[in-house]
């Protein structure tokens, strides 16, 4: 089952109602047991997506909307498993994934899901060439530290794929943990002119909320996030937010090229 979703302008978000906002930019739903879900969003071409294999293997799918014989024919793909213990079978060779445990996978390879406890979230891009398959161990991978306790945005930045290191052709992602205590991610914000990114929010309890704000800097919205549900974020927008209580993201960006330092710092007095 995938979703498509078109391109929505600065201008729309600034007039829409909550709806709106709830029907363009967030995704609900991506994980039910024995299936895989998917939206393919017309921003950069990317899909993101949940699959959890429950007692069986699932397929990633070459949905119709990609108009190819493969899901990745002519893409790239990232993965984070968001569950316990599971595999993908990348060209039939098995790698194991622990909790936030991530691969990469190259473009043309294909993937399957399996693990009775796992939730695979998964997030493709279109790729000009082709790159190895690679494993990434949340527990291997050395954070980086941001943001202070005073400020309430301590936090750890784990990069997976993000221009250096690993190579891709466009595609990064990584998780970012937040600090007991702390609430906020990014703050103050920044934009990514040349890239959409996309975000999970995971590992929160029932009852907490993101609060994850959104829109031109001079015209901000606000979105109302439970676990597991994603935010697309346009290359015109913000992206920030606070949670009620401990909370994780991953992010996983495409665009026009893969330098993640490649933003645009969003000054208080701007917003």
């Amino acid at each position: 089952m995938i979703q498509v979703r078109h391109s929505a302008s600065p201008t729309s978000a600034e007039t829409a109602t909550t709806a709106d906002l709830r029907r363009d930019f967030l995704v609900q739903d991506l994980f039910a047991e024995g299936e895989v879900h998917g939206v393919y969003t017309h921003d950069d071409r990317m899909v993101l997506g949940g699959a959890v294999p429950g007692t069986g293997q699932l397929d990633l799918p070459a949905w119709d909307v990609l108009g190819a014989s493969s899901h990745l024919e002519r893409r790239e793909l990232g993965v984070i498993n968001v569950g316990q213990s599971g595999h993908l079978l990348v060209d039939g060779e098995k790698h194991e994934l622990d909790h936030l445990d991530a691969m990469y996978v190259g473009r043309g390879s294909e993937v399957s899901f399996a693990g009775a406890d796992a939730a695979f979230y998964f997030v493709s891009a279109p790729a000009h060439a082709t790159y190895p398959s690679v494993r990434l161990s949340h527990g291997e991978v050395e954070p980086l530290a941001l943001g202070e306790p005073a400020c309430a945005n301590e936090r750890s930045l784990y990069r997976y794929a993000w221009g250096e290191e690993l190579e891709t052709a466009v595609l990064q992602f990584g998780v970012t943990v937040i600090s007991e205590g702390s609430v906020w991610n990014p703050f103050p914000p920044h934009l990514h002119d040349r890239r959409t990114e996309v975000y999970l929010y995971v590992d929160l309890e029932d009852d907490d909320r993101v609060f994850h704000l959104m829109g031109q800097p001079g015209a901000t919205r606000h979105l109302v996030v439970r676990n597991r549900e994603a935010v697309i974020s346009p290359p015109w927008s913000i992206h920030s937010g606070a949670a009620t209580g401990s909370y994780a993201f991953i992010w996983a960006m495409a665009g026009e090229n893969n330098a993640y330092t490649d933003l645009q710092q969003v000054p208080l007095e701007a917003l």
